[in-house]
């Protein structure tokens, strides 16, 4: 089974910049979120009532992305991925009231019966950046933003609540606030993190 990597942070901290930049630098399978992609994100956007077909169309897109991956003949390396789908934005949506405590219990079960299939990623990147980077970031953005600048906080903790059940050698933490456009400070870390 080939290695798999998942690049894991709230929205507009880097992980689809980072995930792009190291795929520059070695030659890594990879595999993003596709936002304008999935047929119910725009919907989500528009309308709460779209909520849990949101949650469960990313959870199953994001478990059929590890299974494919981890087929690949290279290392594999994910923007995002099953695990932050679930503890991140299913948890925040279920927090903001967009998801019932049925539908939240639904994603729960989905998430647990498909992670005991597939195994955890083998490194977690765990990126982090001040809230003023955040916030900017996401108004440059181009892209359907579910989730705000305002939900970071919450994000975070469910994120570092989950983080902290996973074993710290299989975590590397990246505080990218003052990194270059290219990640020309991450990528050498990462690189030798995966050699060592």
């Amino acid at each position: 089974m080939n290695k798999l990597i998942a690049i894991v942070s709230a929205s507009g901290v880097g992980k689809t910049t980072l995930t792009h930049a190291l795929a520059r630098a070695h030659p890594f399978q990879t595999a993003y979120e596709q936002h304008s992609e999935r047929p119910f994100q725009k919907l989500f956007k528009q309308d709460a009532r779209y909520a849990l077909a949101n949650q469960m169309d990313y959870l199953l897109f994001r478990a059929e992305q590890e299974r494919e991956l981890r087929a690949s003949s290279q290392t594999a390396l994910v923007d995002g991925g099953l695990d932050l789908d679930f503890h991140g934005f299913t948890r925040l949506f279920h927090a903001r009231g967009l998801l019932t405590d049925p539908e939240y219990d639904l994603c729960r079960r989905f998430y647990s019966w498909t992670r005991n299939l597939l195994p955890l990623p083998d490194l977690i990147i765990h990126l982090t950046a001040s809230r003023e980077i955040i916030k900017a970031r996401l108004a440059q953005r181009d892209r359907i933003n579910i989730a705000s600048a305002e939900d970071t906080e919450l994000f975070n903790s469910f994120l570092e609540e989950w983080l902290e059940t996973i074993s710290p050698h299989q975590i590397l933490h990246l505080d990218v606030s003052n990194e270059t456009p290219e990640y020309s400070q991450s990528i050498p870390i990462v690189l030798e993190r995966l050699q060592g």
